[in-house]
Formats: structure tokens, C-alpha cells, sequence
């Protein structure tokens, strides 16, 4: 029995905390991603009679509309895992306006009524979509586990996640001025392949890229930044930052995060991963199992003459 493997610094505490009081919404970034995520799919042949959207409330919502126009003969299960956010979904999932069209209305009821604000049954969908929700998993390998146990045999996952080179620059300013981390370390690209085959997906397919946001203040800087999430890091201040700390820190960011352009620059490393459901493996020849007493009465057995 494999045991499961936590991310060493990350506070699981923190995440269930942020979890609560995130944002109802989707992150500019987070939805970029689900844009570029979208655009791999021109790659799958497979058209899904029902799919998994994990997590949609933060991980896309522009994105759940363009994959309900994508598979538009599919059934979609929304799966929110908090229940704030499960509870903000299905409300906003309701919010059908009336058009003054009725072609317009008829067709947003009918994607609506393709739409299951549910976990789904095991084994049942052909997609899993899970975009920038792994690097915050506390249990990272049993949140996999899950989303192989809600797929069918056959059908392929899709996720993207945030990889260990984002935000080096502050993090090296952080190091540098003997504060702690600004935030919880990240998984390579790598790791999070051998984990899929460890859960039983097969043909794992990884690759990532970076991108750099740009921004016209460290206010603004900082903004983005909590918008995206929290410090995670079990290493991170405890205490409460004073006006002085926030101002050394706003005028460090602006000497040393100065990109090519002249603004503020922060990069994101995002990975994103493909992989299918195989069968399981059937052993080619019934396996027995012999005591070692028996095995040597068996090998001491004279053969029949004749």
C-alpha cells in the first residue's frame, strides 16, 4: 500500500481557511489558463457523453461556458469540494436572465438542464477537468485518486497547476532580506506524472510554460497576489506585519521586481497534464501461492515411470 505524500511545507490549515473566505469568482489568471487549456482539446478526439468540471467556481467560469459550447451534447457535473462555494455556483448556475428572444431563453435552459451541480457517480464521466486546483491540495495523491475513481475506463483527464519556478523573484527578494517565504513550495512537472501512474493513469502527457504579469504598482502587485491565494508556507510570519514592514516591502518590490518594460513583473510557472484511464491490468496467468514446505514436498515428488 503506497503511503500518501504531503506537500512538506504547505499548511493545510491555511488552505481550508483561505478556502472559506476565497473569492466567489475566478481569477484573471486562472481563467487565462482554462483559455489555453481550452485550445489543447482541438487534440482529443473523444467527444464526452458527460464530463467533470472540479472546482469551477475558482477555476474557470468563462471556461465552463466555452466547454458547455465545446460539448454541447454532453451532460456536465459541476463539483465544487467546499460548500460555500458549491452554494455560490448553484446560484449563479440558476441566474437565467429573460431574453427578450425566445430562442435565446430556450437555449439557455437547455444548457442549464445539462448541468449537475454533483459529484459524480463512479466511473461515469469521460472527462475530468481540474484547472489550478492540485498545487493547493493538501493531499495532493488522494485528490488524483479521486479524480481517477470518477472517471470511466477510457476517458482522460485534464488539470493545470502552478510549478515550482513561479515566483522565484520574490521569493529571492524575500531570502534576500531575511524574511520568511512568501509562499509554500511547488511541485515539479514530474512528480506530479509519477503520481499519476501511481493512481492508475496511463500515457501521462506533461509539459508547461511561463507567464509574466505585468503591473503599474506593488499595490497593485500585491492585489493580484491575494486575489490568487495566501501564503501557505508552514514557515510564514505568524504574527502581524506593522506599517513600517509595508513600506519597506512596497518600496523593495519597486526596485526589485522592475521588468523589461519598466512595470512591476511577476512570473508563473503553469504545468498542465493529460492522462487517460487504462483498463486494469489483468495478470496474463492465474498467480498461486505455494508455502515453502509445500514447495519442497512438490520438488521431492518422484515423477510416474511409464
Amino acid at each position: 500500500m503506497n503511503t500518501l505524500l504531503l506537500p512538506p511545507t504547505l499548511d493545510p490549515v491555511a488552505v481550508a481557511r483561505w478556502q472559506r473566505v476565497a473569492p466567489k469568482e475566478s481569477p484573471w489568471l486562472h481563467e487565462e489558463v482554462a483559455r489555453r487549456m481550452l485550445e489543447r482539446l482541438q487534440w482529443i478526439r473523444l467527444q464526452p457523453a458527460s464530463w467533470a468540471h472540479w472546482d469551477a467556481l475558482r477555476g474557470g467560469q468563462q471556461a465552463q461556458a466555452q466547454l458547455l459550447r465545446h460539448y454541447p451534447d454532453s451532460t456536465c457535473f459541476v463539483v465544487e469540494t467546499q460548500q460555500i462555494p458549491a452554494q455560490a455556483a448553484i446560484k449563479s448556475g440558476a441566474k437565467i436572465p429573460l431574453w427578450r428572444q425566445p430562442v435565446q431563453w430556450l437555449q439557455m435552459r437547455q444548457t442549464a438542464a445539462r448541468v449537475q451541480h454533483a459529484m459524480p457517480p463512479t466511473g461515469s464521466v469521460d472527462m475530468l477537468w481540474a484547472n489550478m486546483a492540485l498545487h493547493v491540495a493538501a493531499e495532493p495523491q488522494a485528490l488524483i485518486g479521486q479524480w481517477h475513481q470518477a472517471l470511466a475506463t477510457g476517458g482522460f483527464l485534464m488539470f493545470s497547476c502552478l510549478g515550482p519556478d513561479t515566483l522565484r523573484a520574490l521569493r529571492t527578494l524575500y531570502a534576500a532580506a531575511g524574511w520568511q517565504p512568501p509562499a509554500h513550495e511547488l511541485t515539479d512537472m514530474h512528480d506530479w506524472g509519477d503520481m499519476l501512474v501511481q493512481a492508475g493513469f496511463a500515457e501521462p502527457v506533461m509539459d508547461m510554460e511561463r507567464i509574466t504579469l505585468s503591473f503599474d504598482s506593488p499595490e497593485r502587485l500585491l492585489q493580484e497576489l491575494a486575489g490568487l491565494g495566501r501564503n501557505f508556507h508552514k514557515a510564514r510570519f505568524s504574527g502581524l506585519r506593522g506599517r513600517a514592514w509595508k513600506k519597506t516591502l512596497l518600496q523593495t518590490l519597486s526596485r526589485e521586481l522592475i521588468g523589461p518594460d519598466g512595470r512591476l513583473a511577476l512570473e508563473f510557472e503553469i504545468i498542465y497534464g493529460h492522462a487517460l484511464k487504462a483498463a486494469p491490468r489483468v495478470p496474463l496467468h492465474p498467480v498461486s501461492h505455494v508455502s515453502e514446505a509445500e514447495m519442497r514436498q512438490l520438488l521431492q515428488r518422484k515423477k510416474p515411470v511409464g
